[in-house]
């Protein structure tokens, strides 16, 4: 048995042992053998070899050549590793025969032919194990730190796929934000299925893992085949104990993309442009009006896109140098592929047949034209259209199709200032007049009393001190001899509340973000006074207030009521923001020491409001049972 006994140890222990071996019987001699054995883990020749030695095993003595290469060649190799802007060396072996001569022959290094000759004649081995300890001191890489639920899921890229069966699905997500990706707006979950092309598309209120999870499985359930397999990004929202757990317990194989490849998601980010972009544009959508909305819009565009809607399928590449050639099949629906799939079961194929010979299609069209109407007027801060009983005047709709095509982009989600700058170029289009008979907004299942009225976003509150600007280094530099009489007067006063009387003293010449600056100063002025032997006590926060110590009250609590509704307002704004605002309307009351508390309170505030989102998100999604959900459509 192995030990992890020291060899000082287990030479005590034979010292100890030896004599009442040496004296036993033969029987005795084999049990304390035993022992010894079990206790050093000898070889048992090796461990009768050391009980019978007097003075246990001789130390392997082993002999140490002198190094042929001393400091002084190493401190000649430095100085040229140096002069080659640290390369490798291999590298250095070669530059040698050239670097030497032209640092002697211009006087900067000066040595002996002996010497010479050994830095000449060094391997590039011998080199790089010279300069070992140099290049340890240099290197300050921290060890990269991948974090425990990325490490459980495995890498896939695109070539991995091997053309799967049907349930093998790309995951993504798809932000509503608009020009300013701040604060919290919906996503659109996005699936589909890398062998026939079925999307899937949910929205989600806000960005959130468990939420994900949830509307995974309600998609799922809805799926006309058995989700297989899973990839997804390196997002967060993705990467988590929560959807791993859930993948193992339904028998989903859960693989993640290689960070920042999108390609390896190529069937993901096709659709999120071919699918979502195309029917809700680059438009902001926040709240659960907007949600729900959403929510209506892809339960008609599911069935239009995977039954209505046949898309291109890549049969084989070829590469010749730069030109590529690219053959596809014949384009077809999502459904024809599942319906000659071998491994979807004839039951599902049969269901399938029978929706699509159903359905629609015009009818579908008129809806995704409806909610898309609503969702562009809810983004434009607009009032929607009142939802009516009406049943939707299809005649009308489908007359206006003929002349459609003369007001350019029907889409009414579709607009130019909403994209992105790199697709600002296209040609801006006429806005579409509203066609008779749109009347389908009744069926959107949302009460006029839940939609917000559209509130109009108050310009950014201007801070009680000047903008920054060239001006501000002057300025400190003129009050910087008020602030030295007062900290010979007061040494040990706090930076913020010397920087805060100056402000006082000097409206509007001073910004908060010249503070770090000002401080670094005292600190700087607060040393050259110990040199000079001035005695300078803890810091003064509460002295001169007069405030006693402790637990501090609430700063905010007058006024924390009127802030939560300033917040509901503009959800968007900073804690900064907010405490400016409120310096203005209550002068004199706070300041920016405050501004940590704030903070502090506003980002309790928003996870109360993302909870409260959760929880109504729960209740916002209907079931995405494929059978009820096609027959109510058809």
């Amino acid at each position: 048995m192995m030990t992890k006994m020291t060899h000082g140890l287990r030479m005590e222990l034979a010292d100890a042992v030896r004599d009442r071996y040496a004296a036993a019987a033969s029987k005795d001699k084999r049990r304390i053998l035993e022992e010894f054995i079990a206790a050093t883990g000898y070889h048992e020749k090796s461990a009768i070899r050391v009980l019978n030695t007097s003075s246990g095993p001789k130390l392997r003595q082993t002999r140490r050549r002198s190094s042929f290469y001393d400091e002084a060649a190493r401190g000649v190799l430095i100085v040229l590793w140096e002069a080659s802007d640290r390369v490798c060396g291999k590298r250095l072996k070669a530059l040698l025969p050239i670097l030497l001569p032209a640092l002697e022959r211009n006087g900067h290094l000066k040595i002996e032919e002996e010497l010479r000759a050994k830095i000449l004649s060094m391997s590039a081995a011998t080199i790089d194990r010279l300069l070992q300890m140099p290049r340890r001191t240099g290197h300050t890489k921290k060890p990269r730190v991948v974090p425990e639920p990325r490490r459980r899921i495995k890498m896939r890229t695109f070539a991995d796929w091997n053309d799967p069966l049907p349930g093998s699905m790309e995951m993504d997500l798809v932000a509503h934000c608009g020009e300013l990706n701040r604060g919290s707006y919906v996503h659109s979950l996005v699936l589909t299925d890398i062998a026939s092309g079925w999307t899937e598309a949910a929205p989600i209120v806000v960005r959130e893992g468990t939420l994900v999870v949830e509307t995974l499985d309600r998609i799922r359930a809805g799926l006309p085949y058995a989700l297989r397999a899973l990839d997804v990004d390196n997002g967060s929202e993705f990467v988590n104990n929560k959807l791993i757990e859930y993948c193992l317990g339904h028998g989903i194989e859960l693989t993640r993309s290689r960070p920042y490849r999108k390609n390896d998601q190529a069937w993901i980010e096709q659709k999120n442009g071919a699918v979502v972009r195309k029917l809700l544009g680059y438009r902001r959508f926040e709240g659960l009006a907007a949600a729900r909305a959403i929510t209506r819009l892809y339960a008609a565009s599911r069935l239009f896109v995977n039954l209505f809607q046949p898309s291109f399928k890549l049969a084989a590449k070829h590469r010749d140098g730069a030109k590529v050639t690219k053959r596809y099949h014949p384009p077809q629906t999502p459904c024809e592929r599942l319906l000659q799939a071998e491994s979807v079961p004839m039951a599902t194929k049969s269901k399938l047949s029978e929706i699509a010979a159903n359905l629609d299609p015009l009818k579908l069209l008129e809806e995704m034209r409806a909610v898309q109407a609503y969702l562009a007027a809810l983004a434009d801060g607009e009032v929607p259209p009142a939802t009516t009983s009406e049943p939707p005047n299809l005649a009308a709709f489908v007359a206006s199709l003929s002349s459609a095509w003369h007001a350019g982009e029907i889409r009414p989600t579709f607009s130019t200032e909403a994209k992105p700058l790199y697709l600002r170029s296209l040609q801006k289009v006429a806005t579409q007049a509203p066609v008779a008979g749109r009347s389908t907004a009744s069926k959107l299942a949302i009460p006029p009393a839940t939609v917000a009225p559209p509130t109009k976003k108050s310009e950014k509150p201007k801070p009680i001190y000047a903008e920054p600007g060239q001006g501000r280094i002057q300025a400190l530099r003129m009050a910087w001899p008020i602030a030295c009489r007062r900290l010979e007067e007061f040494p040990n006063i706090n930076a913020m509340q010397l920087f805060e009387e100056l402000c006082i003293q000097f409206p509007g010449r001073f910004t908060r973000k010249q503070y770090k600056t000002f401080a670094r100063r005292v600190s700087v002025w607060r040393e050259a006074a110990r040199a000079r032997g001035v005695v300078i006590g803890p810091k003064t926060y509460r002295l001169l207030s007069g405030k006693p110590r402790g637990r501090r009250p609430d700063t905010f609590r007058d006024h924390w009521e009127e802030m939560s509704q300033c917040l509901e307002e503009l959800p968007d704004q900073t804690a900064l923001e907010l405490l400016v605002e409120f310096q203005a309307r209550y002068p004199g009351r706070y300041s920016l020491r405050q501004l940590y508390t704030l903070q502090k309170r506003v980002r309790a505030w928003r996870q109360q409001a993302v909870k409260r989102l959760i929880g109504e998100a729960n209740i916002l999604l209907p079931s995405t049972d494929l059978n009820p959900g096609l027959r109510a459509s058809g």
